[in-house]
């Protein structure tokens, strides 16, 4: 098993789809069907934007997922105090390997990054359909602290 920090976007598309057909099976209404032109596009466009991180875990075969990370930091404001994290945009396991260890090794390395930039939060977020995603963080000791509601009209 091996993680690398990688600026491949079009290997980053085509592991994205992992996570994208989830969300499609889930939010139909929200999410578009996966197509990796665009998709491939979308990273192309992003990959090298500053504080972004995408990291790619391999078996010994061929990549089998990725992280998209951001380090983000806040100044003060009359509100809040400033604060940096680590968030988490997204993080993808190809199907035919979960629950084999990649996200848990994925989620270390990711821990590794931000203590070697002085960050102690990791932030991140999922859909609520997306049972697995919340077990999953649950099993790493993230608790929620927030919640986001919505109401149709």
């Amino acid at each position: 098993m091996k993680i690398t920090r990688t600026k491949d976007y079009a290997l980053i598309a085509k592991l994205n789809q992992h996570i994208h057909d989830v969300h499609v099976a889930h939010y139909p209404e929200h999410f578009k069907p996966y197509n990796y032109d665009k998709i491939m596009q979308f990273y192309k466009n992003i990959i090298d934007k500053e504080g972004y991180i995408f990291l790619v875990i391999e078996d010994e075969k061929a990549a089998v997922g990725y992280a998209w990370i951001e380090l983000k930091n806040y100044p003060q404001n009359p509100f809040k105090l400033a604060r940096e994290f680590v968030y988490v945009h997204q993080i993808s396991i190809s199907s035919h390997v979960r629950s084999k260890g990649y996200g848990t090794k994925l989620m270390a390395k990711i821990e590794e990054i931000a203590k070697t930039n002085g960050i102690t939060t990791i932030e991140l977020d999922y859909w609520v359909k997306n049972e697995g995603a919340k077990r999953f963080y649950e099993k790493q000791d993230y608790v929620v602290y927030r919640e986001f509601v919505y109401k149709e009209i």
